[in-house]
Formats: C-alpha cells, sequence, structure tokens
C-alpha cells in the first residue's frame, strides 16, 4: 500500500477519528483515571518522600473533594495524544498486513508511548522501564473501547452515562486492592536505612556542586552547601549557601523529621545549625533538606561522592 492509497483510504473514513470516537475515548480514557490515581499512589508509597508526606496527603484529598472536574478534560487530553494516534494507526495496520481488528487496537498503544516515553525521557530524565508501559496501559482501554463502540454504533452521551459507575468501581476496586496489599505486606512502606558513624564519614555532594566533608574526628568542611537562613533573616530565604569549616554529629532527630541524620554546625557567620535527614536506601544512601514549607519548600540532597 503506497502514500496515495493510505491518504484515499483516510479521506474516505475507513480510518478517519470520528466525534463519536472522541466522546468514547475520552469517557473511557477520564473513568480509568481515578484507579491510576490510587495504584500510582500504592505504588509509590514504598519510595522515599523526603519529608513531605502531608503534602501528598492533602494532594490526595484535593483530588478525592476536585478532581472529578477535571476527569473530562484529562480524558480529552488523554484521547488526543495517546487514543487517536493508537485507533488510527491500528486501523491502517488490520487492512495491510491485515488481521483481526482487536489484535492490532491491543498492539497500537505502544506506539504512541514509546514516542511519549522517548520525549520524556529527553526532557526530563524520566525512566522508559516506567513511562512506557504506563502510558500504554493508560492507551489501552480507550482504543479497545473506541474499536468495540464503533462496532456497536455506541453514542458517546451512552458511553458517559456507562462510564461514572465504571469508574467508581474501578476505584473501589483499586482501593480495596491497594489495602489489602499493603496489610498482606506486598506493598512494603518505605523505611530510611540506618547508617553508622563509619558509613557518614566521607564526602557527600550535591547536583549543584554543593560539598560536605564529614571526617571521623568530629570536624566537616562545607563548599557550596545550604543551610538553616540566620534567625531574624530580613529576606525570609528558605536556605543560605554556606562555605567553611565546622563540626558535626548524629542527630536523632532535632528536626522534627523523624529521621535519623547529621547535626552541622558551621563555624562562618553564615546560617544556623542544620539537621541533614538520611534518606535513599541501603545501597544508595542520601542525606537530605526540605527547606521552608513542606509542602512546597526546597529540597536538597547530597550523595555519597564515591557511588
Amino acid at each position: 500500500m503506497g502514500w496515495g492509497n493510505i491518504r484515499e483510504r483516510l479521506r474516505g473514513g475507513e480510518v478517519s477519528w470520528s466525534r463519536d470516537d472522541l466522546g468514547t475515548a475520552a469517557a473511557m480514557g477520564a473513568a480509568q483515571l481515578p484507579a491510576a490515581a490510587v495504584l500510582w499512589w500504592a505504588g509509590s508509597s514504598g519510595g522515599d518522600d523526603y519529608g513531605a508526606g502531608s503534602g501528598g496527603a492533602l494532594g490526595a484529598a484535593c483530588f478525592l473533594v476536585f478532581g472529578w472536574l477535571l476527569l473530562p478534560v484529562l480524558g480529552v487530553v488523554q484521547a488526543f495524544v495517546l487514543t487517536r494516534p493508537a485507533v488510527v494507526l491500528a486501523r491502517l495496520a488490520a487492512r495491510r498486513p491485515g488481521g483481526p481488528s482487536w489484535a492490532w487496537h491491543l498492539a497500537a498503544p505502544v506506539a504512541p508511548a514509546v514516542l511519549w516515553g522517548g520525549l520524556a525521557a529527553l526532557l526530563w530524565s524520566w525512566p522508559l522501564t516506567t513511562t512506557v508501559p504506563v502510558l500504554a496501559a493508560l492507551g489501552l482501554l480507550p482504543a479497545l473501547g473506541v474499536a468495540y463502540g464503533r462496532r456497536r454504533s455506541w453514542r458517546p452521551a451512552a458511553v458517559w452515562r456507562w462510564a461514572v459507575p465504571g469508574s467508581v468501581a474501578l476505584f473501589l476496586l483499586a482501593f480495596g486492592g491497594g489495602v489489602v496489599a499493603t496489610e498482606a505486606g506486598l506493598i512494603r512502606q518505605y523505611e530510611p536505612p540506618k547508617l553508622t558513624v563509619a558509613r557518614l564519614t566521607g564526602v557527600w555532594r550535591g547536583d549543584d556542586g554543593a560539598e560536605l566533608r564529614l571526617r571521623a574526628d568530629g570536624s566537616a568542611e562545607a563548599v557550596g552547601l545550604p543551610a538553616q537562613p540566620p534567625v531574624g533573616d530580613v529576606e525570609f530565604r528558605d536556605y543560605v549557601v554556606c562555605e567553611g569549616s565546622g563540626t558535626w554529629k548524629p542527630d536523632a532527630d532535632s528536626s522534627g523529621t523523624g529521621r535519623d541524620g547529621v547535626l552541622l554546625s558551621l563555624d562562618a557567620d553564615c546560617g544556623e545549625n542544620t539537621h541533614w535527614s538520611i534518606g535513599g536506601s541501603e545501597k544508595s544512601p542520601q542525606l537530605f533538606v526540605l527547606f521552608g514549607d513542606p509542602d512546597a519548600g526546597t529540597l536538597r540532597i547530597l550523595e555519597p561522592a564515591d557511588g
């Protein structure tokens, strides 16, 4: 099949994208989003929230109260960026090289998922191994729904009427499954690693050039390191950048984060004592501070220089 034949088929409507297709795709895409959000939340609960757990809970509460207002809009966006290219591609493939239409609609969502996943990897360094499967899964149900709806001559209004109770059922199923999986220990809650003084001793570096050297005798050296602003700071800064020497000691919890860490005291008249909390994992430990507001503050992370 040459490009001319493909163009004629597109013009003739054999693989066109109609308003009914858009309505069906938007309804089915929106219906699955609450359940998808629950699954994402359950999956991310095993990761480090860096002390911003209350913000996550607040965000979840806001989504439950107001999120449903955004679902139709998000459904339309998903229909254009994921479902439409998948459906058109599946309809073209079903004619040449041929095969069952449902199989092509089942496989086609992978193509836009790879496209958008690759773009996200280039722009924000999101991992392809996570982004592509998630996007493909989000595009699967709407693509199959559009194919089935065209054969059954579904009208978008009818699909939306079924989408509302279907969305509630999927949400409750995902939520209940997440609770059961958590109680059964299948989804583990995050626990920060326990680091000895020997493991804390060494050089820690941040992505922005910050460096903290912790010595076994309790002395410390800082280069471009963020610290708590001085008391009465008139500039209302989240943090100040300090350099110089000082002292450090293991600290159980002087910052109210509920985590062990390091209490750093710099000799220079730069900032206040700063509690660096322990995060990351046993294999890849981190030191971090969340400066300012817990929900919208500035997160700074240090990692061992030796990897």
